[in-house]
Protein backbone atom coordinates (compact mmCIF):
# COMPACT_ATOMS: atom_id res chain seq x y z
CA UNK A 1 0.00 0.00 0.00
CA UNK A 2 1.39 3.42 -0.96
CA UNK A 3 1.86 5.72 2.06
CA UNK A 4 -0.46 8.72 2.29
CA UNK A 5 0.52 12.32 3.09
CA UNK A 6 -2.02 14.41 5.02
CA UNK A 7 -1.45 18.13 5.48
CA UNK A 8 -2.93 21.59 4.89
CA UNK A 9 -1.75 24.97 3.63
CA UNK A 10 -2.76 26.66 6.89
CA UNK A 11 0.68 25.82 8.29
CA UNK A 12 2.35 27.91 5.58
CA UNK A 13 1.28 31.31 6.94
CA UNK A 14 0.23 30.58 10.51
CA UNK A 15 2.33 31.57 13.51
CA UNK A 16 1.94 31.60 17.27
CA UNK A 17 3.48 35.08 17.25
CA UNK A 18 6.92 36.57 16.48
CA UNK A 19 8.46 35.82 19.89
CA UNK A 20 7.02 32.32 20.32
CA UNK A 21 9.09 29.19 19.54
CA UNK A 22 6.37 28.28 17.04
CA UNK A 23 6.94 31.44 15.05
CA UNK A 24 8.86 29.28 12.56
CA UNK A 25 7.46 27.31 9.59
CA UNK A 26 7.91 23.55 9.83
CA UNK A 27 5.19 21.57 8.07
CA UNK A 28 5.39 23.74 4.95
CA UNK A 29 9.17 23.28 4.90
CA UNK A 30 8.71 19.50 4.96
CA UNK A 31 6.07 19.66 2.24
CA UNK A 32 8.17 21.90 0.00
CA UNK A 33 11.24 19.67 0.29
CA UNK A 34 9.19 16.58 -0.52
CA UNK A 35 7.56 18.38 -3.44
CA UNK A 36 10.90 19.50 -4.84
CA UNK A 37 12.13 15.90 -4.67
CA UNK A 38 9.09 14.67 -6.61
CA UNK A 39 7.88 12.70 -3.60
CA UNK A 40 4.31 14.07 -3.48
CA UNK A 41 2.26 12.93 -6.48
CA UNK A 42 -1.36 14.05 -6.32
CA UNK A 43 -2.73 10.60 -5.60
CA UNK A 44 -1.01 10.33 -2.20
CA UNK A 45 -1.86 13.82 -0.93
CA UNK A 46 -4.91 14.53 1.22
CA UNK A 47 -6.03 17.88 2.62
CA UNK A 48 -6.74 17.78 6.33
CA UNK A 49 -10.43 18.52 7.02
CA UNK A 50 -11.56 20.78 9.84
CA UNK A 51 -12.62 18.58 12.74
CA UNK A 52 -16.24 18.97 13.79
CA UNK A 53 -17.31 19.71 17.34
CA UNK A 54 -18.77 16.22 17.55
CA UNK A 55 -15.38 14.72 16.63
CA UNK A 56 -13.45 16.96 19.01
CA UNK A 57 -15.76 16.28 21.96
CA UNK A 58 -15.03 12.58 21.61
CA UNK A 59 -12.18 13.60 23.96
CA UNK A 60 -12.40 17.32 24.65
CA UNK A 61 -14.82 19.15 26.94
CA UNK A 62 -17.55 20.98 24.95
CA UNK A 63 -17.09 24.13 27.02
CA UNK A 64 -13.40 24.18 26.20
CA UNK A 65 -14.07 23.78 22.46
CA UNK A 66 -16.58 26.63 22.62
CA UNK A 67 -14.03 28.82 24.41
CA UNK A 68 -11.39 28.03 21.79
CA UNK A 69 -13.77 29.01 18.98
CA UNK A 70 -14.67 32.22 20.82
CA UNK A 71 -11.00 33.06 21.36
CA UNK A 72 -10.42 32.92 17.61
CA UNK A 73 -13.44 35.12 16.91
CA UNK A 74 -12.54 37.72 19.53
CA UNK A 75 -8.74 37.41 19.33
CA UNK A 76 -8.81 37.77 23.10
CA UNK A 77 -9.99 35.90 26.18
CA UNK A 78 -11.29 36.98 29.55
CA UNK A 79 -9.31 36.44 32.71
CA UNK A 80 -11.77 33.73 33.72
CA UNK A 81 -11.31 31.81 30.45
CA UNK A 82 -7.55 32.20 30.67
CA UNK A 83 -7.54 30.80 34.18
CA UNK A 84 -9.94 27.92 33.49
CA UNK A 85 -8.78 26.77 30.06
CA UNK A 86 -5.19 28.15 29.92
CA UNK A 87 -5.90 29.79 26.55
CA UNK A 88 -3.64 32.83 26.34
CA UNK A 89 -1.47 31.55 29.21
CA UNK A 90 1.71 29.52 29.72
CA UNK A 91 2.92 29.54 26.12
CA UNK A 92 -0.52 28.91 24.64
CA UNK A 93 -1.21 32.26 22.97
CA UNK A 94 -4.32 33.61 21.35
CA UNK A 95 -3.36 33.93 17.68
CA UNK A 96 -5.20 34.33 14.40
CA UNK A 97 -6.02 30.63 13.83
CA UNK A 98 -6.10 29.51 17.46
CA UNK A 99 -9.07 27.21 16.79
CA UNK A 100 -8.74 26.43 13.08
CA UNK A 101 -5.11 25.36 13.08
CA UNK A 102 -5.42 22.75 15.87
CA UNK A 103 -8.83 21.68 14.54
CA UNK A 104 -7.27 21.06 11.12
CA UNK A 105 -4.41 19.15 12.74
CA UNK A 106 -6.93 17.02 14.61
CA UNK A 107 -9.04 16.57 11.49
CA UNK A 108 -5.96 15.49 9.55
CA UNK A 109 -4.91 12.92 12.13
CA UNK A 110 -8.41 11.48 12.38
CA UNK A 111 -8.63 11.32 8.58
CA UNK A 112 -5.27 9.52 8.49
CA UNK A 113 -6.52 7.05 11.10
CA UNK A 114 -9.66 6.39 9.06
CA UNK A 115 -7.66 5.93 5.86
CA UNK A 116 -5.39 3.38 7.56
CA UNK A 117 -8.10 1.60 9.57
CA UNK A 118 -7.92 -1.41 7.24
CA UNK A 119 -4.14 -1.23 6.87
CA UNK A 120 -1.54 1.11 5.45
CA UNK A 121 0.79 3.98 6.29
CA UNK A 122 0.17 7.70 6.64
CA UNK A 123 2.32 10.70 7.51
CA UNK A 124 0.64 13.72 9.08
CA UNK A 125 3.43 16.16 10.03
CA UNK A 126 0.96 18.79 11.27
CA UNK A 127 -0.18 16.45 14.06
CA UNK A 128 1.53 15.47 17.27
CA UNK A 129 0.14 17.93 19.86
CA UNK A 130 0.58 15.44 22.67
CA UNK A 131 0.30 17.74 25.72
CA UNK A 132 -3.28 18.93 25.14
CA UNK A 133 -5.76 18.11 27.90
CA UNK A 134 -9.45 17.37 27.63
CA UNK A 135 -10.35 20.70 29.18
CA UNK A 136 -7.33 22.96 28.75
CA UNK A 137 -4.35 23.93 26.60
CA UNK A 138 -0.87 22.82 27.67
CA UNK A 139 2.64 22.94 26.24
CA UNK A 140 1.75 24.83 23.01
CA UNK A 141 -0.99 22.21 22.41
CA UNK A 142 -4.63 23.32 22.22
CA UNK A 143 -6.09 19.96 21.17
CA UNK A 144 -4.68 16.46 21.57
CA UNK A 145 -4.74 15.09 18.04
CA UNK A 146 -2.80 11.89 18.89
CA UNK A 147 -5.52 10.96 21.39
CA UNK A 148 -8.21 11.69 18.79
CA UNK A 149 -6.38 9.59 16.21
CA UNK A 150 -6.05 6.69 18.63
CA UNK A 151 -9.74 6.94 19.54
CA UNK A 152 -10.58 6.82 15.83
CA UNK A 153 -8.77 3.50 15.54
CA UNK A 154 -10.40 2.20 18.72
CA UNK A 155 -13.83 3.18 17.44
CA UNK A 156 -13.17 1.00 14.39
CA UNK A 157 -12.59 -2.06 16.50
CA UNK A 158 -8.82 -2.06 17.02
CA UNK A 159 -7.91 -3.06 20.56
CA UNK A 160 -4.13 -3.51 20.56
CA UNK A 161 -2.31 -0.29 19.68
CA UNK A 162 1.16 1.02 20.51
CA UNK A 163 1.72 4.76 20.85
CA UNK A 164 5.44 5.53 20.51
CA UNK A 165 6.54 9.09 21.33
CA UNK A 166 10.08 10.24 20.46
CA UNK A 167 9.57 13.94 21.14
CA UNK A 168 12.07 15.49 23.57
CA UNK A 169 9.18 16.20 25.94
CA UNK A 170 7.22 13.43 27.64
CA UNK A 171 3.92 12.59 25.95
CA UNK A 172 1.98 13.24 29.14
CA UNK A 173 -1.39 14.10 27.63
CA UNK A 174 -1.59 10.84 25.68
CA UNK A 175 -0.33 8.67 28.51
CA UNK A 176 -2.85 10.16 30.94
CA UNK A 177 -5.72 9.85 28.45
CA UNK A 178 -5.17 6.08 28.25
CA UNK A 179 -4.01 5.45 31.81
CA UNK A 180 -5.03 1.91 32.69
CA UNK A 181 -6.58 1.24 29.26
CA UNK A 182 -4.82 -1.90 28.08
CA UNK A 183 -5.93 -1.35 24.48
CA UNK A 184 -3.29 1.39 24.09
CA UNK A 185 0.27 0.90 25.31
CA UNK A 186 2.24 4.15 25.43
CA UNK A 187 6.04 4.31 25.13
CA UNK A 188 7.89 7.60 25.49
CA UNK A 189 11.57 8.41 24.97
CA UNK A 190 12.22 11.93 26.20
CA UNK A 191 14.77 14.10 27.95
CA UNK A 192 14.71 13.55 31.70
CA UNK A 193 14.26 16.52 34.05
CA UNK A 194 12.59 18.61 31.38
CA UNK A 195 9.08 20.05 31.23
CA UNK A 196 6.46 18.65 31.89
CA UNK A 197 8.64 16.80 34.44
CA UNK A 198 6.64 13.60 34.09
CA UNK A 199 7.49 10.23 32.55
CA UNK A 200 9.83 8.81 35.17
CA UNK A 201 11.31 5.42 34.38
CA UNK A 202 9.13 3.75 36.98
CA UNK A 203 5.90 5.37 35.79
CA UNK A 204 3.87 2.64 34.09
CA UNK A 205 0.45 4.39 34.14
CA UNK A 206 -1.30 1.44 35.69
CA UNK A 207 0.61 -1.05 33.56
CA UNK A 208 -0.09 0.59 30.20
CA UNK A 209 3.07 2.66 29.69
CA UNK A 210 6.84 2.46 29.61
CA UNK A 211 8.98 5.57 29.92
CA UNK A 212 12.62 6.18 29.05
CA UNK A 213 13.86 9.52 30.43
CA UNK A 214 17.17 10.10 28.64
CA UNK A 215 20.13 12.17 29.85
CA UNK A 216 21.06 15.48 28.25
CA UNK A 217 23.45 14.99 25.35
CA UNK A 218 21.98 11.60 24.40
CA UNK A 219 23.59 10.66 21.07
CA UNK A 220 22.51 8.41 18.22
CA UNK A 221 24.33 5.38 19.64
CA UNK A 222 22.65 5.72 23.04
CA UNK A 223 19.24 6.35 21.57
CA UNK A 224 19.36 3.39 19.22
CA UNK A 225 20.64 1.18 22.05
CA UNK A 226 17.41 1.93 23.94
CA UNK A 227 15.33 1.42 20.80
CA UNK A 228 16.93 -1.91 19.91
CA UNK A 229 17.25 -3.42 23.37
CA UNK A 230 14.12 -2.12 25.10
CA UNK A 231 11.57 -0.47 22.81
CA UNK A 232 11.51 -2.94 19.93
CA UNK A 233 11.25 -5.98 22.25
CA UNK A 234 8.30 -4.31 23.99
CA UNK A 235 6.54 -3.74 20.67
CA UNK A 236 7.39 -7.19 19.31
CA UNK A 237 6.06 -8.84 22.46
CA UNK A 238 2.81 -6.91 22.17
CA UNK A 239 2.36 -7.60 18.42
CA UNK A 240 0.16 -4.53 17.89
CA UNK A 241 -2.50 -4.08 15.25
CA UNK A 242 -1.34 -0.49 14.77
CA UNK A 243 1.43 1.90 15.78
CA UNK A 244 1.06 5.64 16.12
CA UNK A 245 4.50 7.30 16.12
CA UNK A 246 4.79 10.86 17.39
CA UNK A 247 8.04 12.08 15.83
CA UNK A 248 8.60 15.47 17.41
CA UNK A 249 11.92 16.76 16.05
CA UNK A 250 13.08 18.60 19.17
CA UNK A 251 15.31 15.66 20.12
CA UNK A 252 17.70 16.79 17.38
CA UNK A 253 20.99 18.30 18.53
CA UNK A 254 20.30 21.71 17.01
CA UNK A 255 16.87 22.25 18.57
CA UNK A 256 16.72 25.26 20.92
CA UNK A 257 14.19 23.84 23.41
CA UNK A 258 15.92 20.63 24.49
CA UNK A 259 19.38 19.24 25.12
CA UNK A 260 19.35 15.85 23.43
CA UNK A 261 21.93 15.41 20.67
CA UNK A 262 20.44 13.23 17.98
CA UNK A 263 20.99 13.46 14.25
CA UNK A 264 18.08 12.75 11.96
CA UNK A 265 19.69 9.37 11.24
CA UNK A 266 18.23 8.23 14.58
CA UNK A 267 14.74 9.23 13.47
CA UNK A 268 15.19 7.40 10.20
CA UNK A 269 16.35 4.28 12.06
CA UNK A 270 13.30 4.36 14.35
CA UNK A 271 10.93 4.62 11.39
CA UNK A 272 12.72 1.79 9.58
CA UNK A 273 12.53 -0.37 12.70
CA UNK A 274 8.84 0.09 13.51
CA UNK A 275 7.52 0.09 9.95
CA UNK A 276 7.36 -3.72 9.63
CA UNK A 277 5.96 -4.29 13.14
CA UNK A 278 2.30 -3.45 12.52
CA UNK A 279 -0.10 -3.50 9.56
CA UNK A 280 -1.09 0.11 10.32
CA UNK A 281 1.40 2.94 10.91
CA UNK A 282 0.56 6.59 11.42
CA UNK A 283 3.45 9.05 11.84
CA UNK A 284 2.88 12.53 13.25
CA UNK A 285 5.05 15.58 13.81
CA UNK A 286 5.11 17.29 17.20
CA UNK A 287 7.84 19.45 18.71
CA UNK A 288 10.66 20.91 16.66
CA UNK A 289 11.67 24.55 16.87
CA UNK A 290 14.48 24.87 14.34
CA UNK A 291 12.85 25.24 10.90
CA UNK A 292 15.75 23.71 8.95
CA UNK A 293 16.35 20.64 11.09
CA UNK A 294 12.65 19.99 11.71
CA UNK A 295 11.54 20.33 8.10
CA UNK A 296 14.41 18.18 6.86
CA UNK A 297 13.76 15.52 9.50
CA UNK A 298 10.07 15.17 8.67
CA UNK A 299 10.84 15.09 4.94
CA UNK A 300 13.39 12.35 5.63
CA UNK A 301 10.71 10.41 7.49
CA UNK A 302 8.40 10.65 4.47
CA UNK A 303 11.18 9.41 2.21
CA UNK A 304 11.89 6.54 4.60
CA UNK A 305 8.23 5.50 4.78
CA UNK A 306 8.28 5.23 0.98
CA UNK A 307 11.73 3.60 0.72
CA UNK A 308 12.81 6.44 -1.56
CA UNK A 309 16.57 6.76 -2.17
CA UNK A 310 17.92 9.70 -0.18
CA UNK A 311 19.85 12.09 -2.45
CA UNK A 312 23.35 13.25 -1.56
CA UNK A 313 22.30 16.80 -2.38
CA UNK A 314 18.90 18.46 -2.43
CA UNK A 315 17.61 19.85 -5.73
CA UNK A 316 17.99 23.62 -6.35
CA UNK A 317 14.31 24.33 -5.63
CA UNK A 318 14.54 22.76 -2.16
CA UNK A 319 17.85 24.47 -1.44
CA UNK A 320 16.45 27.87 -2.42
CA UNK A 321 13.48 27.40 -0.11
CA UNK A 322 15.71 26.44 2.82
CA UNK A 323 18.05 29.38 2.22
CA UNK A 324 15.06 31.74 2.26
CA UNK A 325 14.05 30.76 5.80
CA UNK A 326 14.60 33.13 8.69
CA UNK A 327 15.32 32.04 12.25
CA UNK A 328 15.91 34.67 14.90
CA UNK A 329 17.45 32.42 17.54
CA UNK A 330 21.19 31.95 17.90
CA UNK A 331 21.34 28.97 15.54
CA UNK A 332 19.87 31.08 12.77
CA UNK A 333 22.68 33.64 12.74
CA UNK A 334 25.23 31.37 11.11
CA UNK A 335 23.52 28.19 9.89
CA UNK A 336 25.80 25.48 8.49
CA UNK A 337 25.61 24.91 4.76
CA UNK A 338 24.38 21.32 5.07
CA UNK A 339 21.08 22.61 6.47
CA UNK A 340 20.42 23.99 2.99
CA UNK A 341 21.93 21.31 0.79
CA UNK A 342 21.35 17.87 2.35
CA UNK A 343 18.53 15.83 3.80
CA UNK A 344 20.56 13.42 5.90
CA UNK A 345 22.68 14.68 8.81
CA UNK A 346 26.13 13.43 9.73
CA UNK A 347 25.58 10.73 12.41
CA UNK A 348 26.13 11.79 16.03
CA UNK A 349 27.56 8.59 17.46
CA UNK A 350 29.35 8.12 20.75
CA UNK A 351 29.70 6.01 23.88
CA UNK A 352 26.67 4.54 25.61
CA UNK A 353 26.73 5.86 29.17
CA UNK A 354 25.91 3.75 32.23
CA UNK A 355 22.68 5.64 32.93
CA UNK A 356 21.44 4.73 29.44
CA UNK A 357 22.43 1.10 29.94
CA UNK A 358 20.47 1.08 33.19
CA UNK A 359 17.34 2.25 31.39
CA UNK A 360 17.46 -0.81 29.16
CA UNK A 361 18.58 -3.28 31.83
CA UNK A 362 16.30 -2.46 34.73
CA UNK A 363 12.93 -4.19 34.64
CA UNK A 364 9.89 -1.89 34.79
CA UNK A 365 6.80 -4.07 34.40
CA UNK A 366 4.61 -2.93 31.51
Amino acid sequence: MTPLYVSHDIYRNSSYGPKHPLAVPRVSVCTDICGALGWLPDDVCHDAPLATDAELTRFHDPGYIAALRQAERDQAVSAAVREKYRIGAEGNPVYREVFRRPALSAGGVMLAARLTADGGIAHCPGGGTHHGRADRAAGFCFLNDPVLGLLTWLDRGLDNIVYLDIDAHHGDGVQDAFHGDDRVFTISLHEGNRWPFTGAAGDTAGGTARNFPLPAGCNDSEYLHVIRHAVLPLIERRRPQAILLQAGADSLHEDPLAKLSLSNNAYRAVVQAVKPLAPRLLVLGGGGYNPWTTGRCWALIWGTLNDFPIPDRLPPEAEAGLRALRFDRAAGRNPPDHWFTTLLDTPREGPVRDEVLRLTNEAYPP
